[in-house]
């Protein structure tokens, strides 16, 4: 009985420990049509990331903040990456946009409310569940 019971909870906790990817897919999304850019910048490498490239964008239409991947944004994969704004390259002070939607190619987060832009420079992605930066563009004033 004892053994069948170290088994269940054994098993119990590998399976907690299966950790899912983040898609891979490319989803081709856009900035809204005729929106302004405002704040743009390259992606870098983490301590945590490889594979790096593409463009982090906050465009403007509206009154509404998205900001958007261009086409060639990559970034390795990991478990439970978030997408942040944040006052640094390492995210204490920042403003989630939610997990990350893939780690190839064109997508677009809208922000909920304005962000202060100037004091949120970075776009972060971010491993939430191990606290590892994979990769930081520093947003820049267009």
């Amino acid at each position: 009985m004892k053994k069948l019971l170290l088994i269940l909870i054994v098993g119990f906790f590998l399976q907690s420990c299966v950790r899912e990817n983040t898609s891979t897919e490319d989803l081709m999304e856009m900035a809204p049509e005729n929106s302004k850019l405002i704040y743009s910048g390259d992606f870098m490498m983490g301590p945590y990331g490889n594979n790096i490239g593409g463009k982090a964008e906050i465009y403007e239409k509206d009154g509404v903040y998205t900001l958007a991947f261009d086409k060639d944004f990559s970034v390795s994969n990991g478990p439970d990456l978030y997408l942040y704004l944040s006052t640094e390259q390492q995210p204490n002070n920042f403003i989630s946009l939610g997990r990350l939607k893939s780690i190839n190619g064109g997508q677009v987060y809208t922000f909920a409310t304005k962000p202060d832009l100037d004091n949120y420079k970075y776009a972060v992605v971010h491993c939430q569940q191990y606290n590892h930066m994979f990769s930081y563009a520093l947003l820049q004033k267009k």
